[in-house]
C-alpha cells in the first residue's frame, strides 16, 4: 500500500484529475534496542520478607543480558535469564525462568518510556510489558489469560544500585565516569 502525502491529496481533491505525489512517503525507522537504554541497571520490588530483583546490562552488540531472582526468608523462590536483542527488524525479549521452557517475545510497542512485548500463542503470560516512571521507578507487568482467565501482575520497581559479589552495594559512580 502506498501512502500519499497531504499534497498530493490536496491536489486530487482541488480537480487537477492526475494524482502526482508532491514527494515521497518516508519509510518508518526500525526500532532498535538502543531505545532501550533506559531499561539497563537494577530494580527492586520488597512485599514484606519477598523481594524480586532485575539487573540488565546496558546495550551492546545490539542486545541487552538481563537476570532477575525473588527470595523470600526461606531462600531463593523463583528466578529467570532474559535477552533482549535486534532480530530481522524486529526486538525480541527471550524469557529463561527457571524449571520452564523458554518463552519468545516479539516487541509489538517502543516508545521513549515504555515497551511492550508479546506472545500471544504463549500459555501465561502472553505480554510482557514496561514502563518508565520518572528517574528511580519502572512498573513492569505480565498479563494475559492463564486457565481461561484474564490475569495481570504488576511489579511496581524502584531503582537501586547494583550490588557486588556478598550483597554489599557496589559504590556509584559520579554521572559521566566509568565504573
Amino acid at each position: 500500500m502506498r501512502i500519499l502525502t497531504a499534497g498530493a491529496v490536496v491536489l486530487l481533491l482541488a480537480g487537477g484529475g492526475v494524482l502526482v505525489p508532491m514527494r515521497p512517503a518516508l519509510p518508518t525507522a526500525m526500532p532498535s534496542v538502543i531505545q532501550l537504554s533506559w531499561m539497563a541497571g537494577c530494580l527492586e520490588m520488597r512485599t514484606g520478607d519477598r523481594v524480586v530483583e532485575e539487573h540488565r546490562m546496558g546495550v551492546r552488540g545490539a542486545s541487552m543480558l538481563g537476570m532477575a531472582r525473588t527470595t523470600s526468608s526461606k531462600g531463593l523462590v523463583e528466578y529467570e535469564l532474559t535477552l533482549i536483542h535486534e532480530k530481522a527488524g524486529k526486538i525480541i525479549f527471550e524469557a529463561r525462568p527457571a524449571r520452564q521452557p523458554a518463552a519468545v517475545f516479539i516487541a509489538t510497542s517502543v516508545g521513549p518510556d515504555s515497551v511492550v512485548f508479546a506472545a500471544p500463542e504463549h500459555d501465561y503470560p502472553q505480554i510482557v510489558g514496561y514502563r518508565r516512571l520518572g528517574a528511580d521507578s519502572v512498573m513492569a507487568w505480565i498479563d494475559g489469560s492463564s486457565g481461561g482467565k484474564p490475569r495481570r501482575i504488576e511489579f511496581p520497581y524502584r531503582r537501586v544500585p547494583c550490588s557486588q559479589p556478598g550483597g554489599v552495594p557496589a559504590p556509584v559512580a559520579p554521572s559521566g565516569s566509568p565504573r
